[in-house]
């Protein structure tokens, strides 16, 4: 009976579904002298996790504080930095040069609007008679189905003259 409860328990241990009670008395057993012989394979891992969880590391840890402080200041300084860089160029204002070239990218910009107005208008007027096509096209087409029914109308009508 003990056996097959071992058995289950190390099932459910497989599964990573047991307790830690339940752990406790697989480890209990195992550490015992009357394992199963087909279950000797398990003794090692539980011996080995019954002997790493009593292990401690007893050391100090150092810690060092003066990189933090270092580290404190850098971050100081790189924040005035950046402020510096957005403060100084907005506090003396564009020179006259930076004036002027803004005044011939915009007279650039409204040419180069104005010549796409006239592309867009000739492209426009193109797409209009494009249009005007596709209507032509599609009376020709209409006009090709009725003089196929016409044929069709003309050979009944022939049939049923010489028929009488």
């Amino acid at each position: 009976m003990v056996l097959n409860k071992i058995e289950k328990l190390l099932e459910k241990y497989d599964d990573a579904e047991t307790s830690l009670k339940e752990e406790a008395q697989l480890r209990a057993y195992f550490a015992s002298d009357n394992v199963a012989s087909h279950l000797e394979h398990y003794k090692p891992m539980f011996q080995y996790f019954s002997v790493s969880q009593k292990e401690q590391y007893t050391k100090d840890v150092p810690l060092k504080t003066n990189r933090t402080k270092l580290y404190q200041w850098i971050s100081v300084a790189a924040v005035a930095v950046l402020m510096l860089g957005f403060l100084v160029p907005n506090m003396f204002g564009p020179t006259e040069a930076e004036l002027k070239q803004q005044e011939e990218a915009l007279i650039v910009y409204n040419q180069t609007k104005e010549a796409f107005k006239l592309v867009s208008i000739g492209m426009n007027e193109g797409k209009q008679q494009l249009n005007s096509l596709a209507m032509v096209s599609d009376n020709l087409n209409q006009g090709i189905e009725e003089a196929g029914r016409l044929s069709e109308f003309s050979k009944t009508t022939n049939k049923i003259f010489k028929n009488n």
